[in-house]
Parts: C-alpha cells; sequence; structure tokens
C-alpha cells in the first residue's frame, strides 16, 4: 500500500518499505563541550547570556587577533576518542574551512581535516535483543557558529522572514563532531538503531562530564544520514537531514526519510542529494539545498595555530581514567539489584533503565523507581511528546519523593503533584510541598471535623460498619480523603472512623 502526504509527496509505510529496500544510515553528531571559555579566546560559554554580550575580537574574527588553543577541549576530545575505542592520533593540526554564511563572522571555521585527533573507533548498542556495532570514522574538534534568529515568518526559517538577527555568543564555543561510517545491516531497525546509537553517546558523554549534552539548547545535535537501495544494487543516493534535536526526532527523522525515498524509488524516480530540515511538528522534512556537486571548502592549515602533538603517557593516563562504560555499569547494577531479565528489557524499551538505576542510586528502592519512570513519568513524557530522559526532572528529585511518601509526608496521590510540580518548574520537592500545601495531615484535631462530617453523610456505611462490616470504612475514607485533598493521613482516618463508630478490629 502505498499512502501520500501531499500532491507530490508519496510515501511508503515504514516497514512495508524496509521489506523492499536496504536502508544505509550515517550519523554526524555534534557536541558543545562544557568549557569555561571558547575554543581560542576566553570569552564565556554560559548558555543564555543576552546576545553579543560574550564575544572578542578573537571570537569575531578582528584583524590582528591571534587564537590560543583550549587545552580543556584538547583533553575532552582525547576522552571522547578513548572512550568510543578509537586511535588516537599522535599528530594533529587544524585547519581553515572556508566558506560564507552570517552566524559565520570570520567567513572561516576553524576545524580539523585531514589530521583529527582521533579515528577508527565504534560503539555497540542493543537493539531488539541483539549487538549493532557503529563504526566511527572520526572524531575531530573544531568551533561553533554563532546563532541565526529569523523574524516575521511563519517557520523560523530565512524563507518568509521580513528580517534576520544573529547572536555570536556561541560563535568559537568548542564543538567536537563525531562522525560515523556507513552503517549496514539494520534490517528492518534503522531507525531504532540510529535512536540508540545516539542515547549511547549522549550517556557516555554525560558519564565523561565533557557536555552537558542537553539536546533542547542545541549542546547535542544530530545530522542524520539515509539512503536506499534494493537488495544486491550498490549504495543509493544519500540525503542529509540536519540539526534534529531530540532522541525521538533522530528516530522520526529516520522513519520519514525512509518512507519518503521509498516512495520516489517505487514509483522510479530519483533521490537527489540534498540537506533537509525537520519539522518537530509534524515528523516529516523538506528540501533544505542541493548537494549534487560537493562542496569545495578550500581547506589549508591553519597558520596562526601549531600543531598537535599529545604525549603518548598522558593519552595513557586519560585512558586509565576512564569512567565505567555505562553499558557495562548498567550490567552491573541491573545483577546487583536482582531486576528480571523481562524488566531490565521492558526499562530498556521505555527508555528509563539508566533514569531507573540513578534513582536508587540517590536512595530509592529499586521497585519505588522502576514504578516511577515506568508510570506516572512515562505517560508525562508521552504526553509532551518527549522522551522521559528529557523530562525536567532528575533522578535524585523523584527520588527525594519517594523519600517523603516513605515518611509519611506525602501520600501517593499527592507524590503526584509534587512530581506535577516539579515537571511545571516550581523547584526543588520539598519547594514544591511547601508552595502548594501538600504535606499529609495527621493532626487528630485537624482530622476530627471531616471525620463527623464523613458519618453523619453517609449513614447506611455507618450502620454497616457499627454492624460488624468493617471493609465499608473504605467508602468514609474516601470521603475524608476527597474533603482533604488527599493530604490526610488514610491511615489515621481509618482508625478515627472506628472509633467514632465503637468498633474495635482484631
Amino acid at each position: 500500500m502505498t499512502t501520500t502526504t501531499s500532491k507530490t509527496t508519496p510515501t511508503v509505510p515504514y516497514d512495508e518499505a524496509l521489506r523492499e529496500f536496504e536502508p544505509v544510515i550515517g550519523l554526524e553528531t555534534h557536541v558543545e563541550l562544557g568549557t569555561a571559555s571558547k575554543m581560542f579566546c576566553g570569552c564565556a560559554t554560559e548558555f543564555g547570556a543576552e546576545p553579543n554580550t560574550q564575544v572578542c575580537p578573537v571570537c569575531l574574527g578582528l584583524p590582528g587577533a591571534l587564537p590560543v588553543v583550549n587545552a580543556k577541549a584538547i583533553e575532552s576530545t582525547i576522552r571522547i576518542g578513548l572512550a568510543l575505542h578509537c586511535d588516537i592520533a599522535p599528530w594533529g593540526r587544524f585547519a581553515r574551512k572556508n566558506y560564507f554564511y552570517p552566524d559565520m563572522p570570520k567567513n572561516f571555521q576553524t576545524s580539523q581535516y585531514d589530521e583529527p585527533l582521533c579515528v577508527d573507533g565504534y560503539l555497540d548498542v542493543q537493539v531488539d535483543g541483539e549487538t549493532v556495532r557503529i563504526p566511527i570514522e572520526r572524531v575531530h574538534l573544531e568551533e561553533d557558529t554563532g546563532k541565526s534568529l529569523h523574524v516575521g515568518g511563519s517557520t523560523g526559517r530565512i524563507h518568509g522572514a521580513t528580517h534576520s538577527l544573529v547572536d555570536y555568543n556561541r560563535a568559537g564555543i568548542p564543538l567536537v563532531e563525531i562522525v560515523t561510517r556507513p552503517v549496514t545491516g539494520t534490517g528492518a531497525h534503522p531507525a531504532e538503531v540510529a535512536k540508540a546509537y545516539v542515547t549511547e553517546l549522549r550517556d557516555i558523554l554525560r558519564g565523561l562530564d565533557v557536555s552537558d549534552v542537553r539536546m533542547e539548547q542545541g549542546s547535542l545535535r544530530c545530522d542524520v544520514n539515509v539512503s536506499l537501495n534494493r537488495p544486491g544494487d550498490d549504495w543509493g543516493t544519500r540525503s542529509e537531514t540536519k540539526n534534529v534535536n531530540s532522541l525521538r526526532s533522530v528516530e522520526r527523522a529516520v522513519r520519514s526519510e525512509v518512507e519518503r525515498q521509498a516512495g520516489i524509488l517505487r514509483t522510479g524516480g530519483r533521490i537527489v542529494q540534498e540537506t533537509r530540515h525537520f519539522h518537530e511538528d509534524t515528523g516529516m522534512s523538506t528540501s533544505g539545498r542541493s548537494k549534487e556537486e560537493a562542496t569545495d571548502y578550500r581547506y589549508f592549515p591553519e597558520p596562526d595555530l601549531v600543531p598537535l602533538a599529545p604525549d603518548a603517557d598522558w593519552i595513557a593516563e586519560l585512558k586509565a581514567a576512564l569512567p565505567e562504560a555505562p553499558s557495562l555499569r548498567r550490567r552491573r547494577l541491573v545483577e546487583q539489584l536482582g531486576l528480571s531479565e523481562l524488566d531490565s528489557q521492558a526499562m530498556t524499551n521505555a527508555g528509563v533503565l539508566d533514569l531507573v538505576l540513578a534513582t536508587v542510586d540517590a536512595g530509592a528502592p529499586a521497585a519505588e523507581a522502576r514504578n516511577w519512570w515506568l508510570g506516572h513519568l512515562a505517560q508525562q513524557a508521552n504526553t509532551r511528546g518527549l522522551e522521559p530522559a528529557e523530562l525536567p526532572i532528575s533522578p535524585a528529585q523523584v527520588a527525594r519523593v519517594v523519600e517523603l511518601v516513605s515518611a509519611g509526608s506525602l501520600t501517593a496521590g499527592l507524590a503526584r503533584q509534587v512530581v506535577d510540580g516539579v515537571l511545571a518548574g516550581e523547584g526543588e520537592p520539598d519547594e514544591v510541598v511547601e508552595a502548594r500545601g501538600l504535606a499529609v495531615v495527621s493532626d487528630e484535631g485537624a482530622l476530627a471535623a471531616a471525620v463527623d462530617d464523613a458519618i453523619a453523610a453517609q449513614p447506611d456505611a455507618a450502620d454497616k460498619i457499627r454492624a460488624g462490616k468493617v471493609q465499608a470504612v473504605g467508602a468514609l475514607v474516601g470521603s475524608v480523603m476527597k474533603a482533604t485533598r488527599g493530604q490526610a493521613d488514610a491511615s489515621v482516618v481509618r482508625r478515627l472512623l472506628l472509633e467514632r463508630l465503637g468498633v474495635t478490629e482484631d
């Protein structure tokens, strides 16, 4: 069956397309490093500062300004390469990548070209119970560009805008690019493999503490390459979907491109090599610019920077000090907590296993951590169109809510309200409890009136309880809980009701 999303673009459903065509994917991931200063100058890198307040003659490319390499950025790049099983080059250098764009104040980008710091690595990911090895071609270091804001249009893009503004605060921030080789053999799961790769890569980067990897702020963003070919044919022409900024969107971008290309190929059309823009609202992409011919960036060695020659002993020290790989830590903790393989797989599929483990690390029992991330928080993520890890709540905050419930300070219902308050940006759990007045009421004097009102409002239930049907007390407890907005201590309410009705339990 062929479906159509517009008059001009036929598509084929994802599963059907992959029965007919073989996918080849590639991912180029850009990571803003969390250094205090920029790559070649001393300007601050704080996110969200007033536009053009974190700039200087060096990052603006003014005449006579000379760059100086950020040593921490070099170290972070090598640590990333080591974590991805790369070979670290004994010799490397920066080059000038020449092209014009308004957010490039120097009209060239200082990057690495033919001599990157890290090459020939890999990253293993788990998809549908199978291990898929993603080959890494290179990890190189460069500087980020500024940020353009297109004003007056409906899409936020340059087409249709009345004018554009440029913020150069981001220009010059250390940026690591991680480039995979073409990934084949993904069968029916290319989109799932792409998402799993970026997810695992993000976890590694977070564990290395080299970046905050906040995709919503652009400190981790991904370009997704996709091509299709019929079995036995040469690889097809690829497209490149630029700047995909969420894990969910990485998967959706691959899916939509498989469906789009399959529709074109099935009808005898030709795939155009181009960059494409992904739209979060529709899950589809639109054409950006053609790349039929290779762009000549006229690379040449950066004359103002000396070559890099990392010391072998230093590299060995960095390798020895690497933190435990997320995949190994995950396996170890699953075994320590006694989680079943079924539980582990369910949490992995839901994208919450690391969150559960981190919540346990923060002090919560494993069962409680699992229930929160697979239950209420998974629902909240789905409602917001986010991955659970992208929710604005930390494992430590979830653990604190669990602690408050365990201490009797919150009921389960109140705990959900507290979590919702944290998600709404109202502060830490204790601050939400205080601001919303959500603490459990266990004072007998404060509950007495609500207990008496419940008995008076439901005389039939009260008579049943007096007659020995103690289970009927549940209806009266529910009334008191409703009257107190769920804040009453249910055990205290039950005891008070039975005392008022002259009933004792064995």
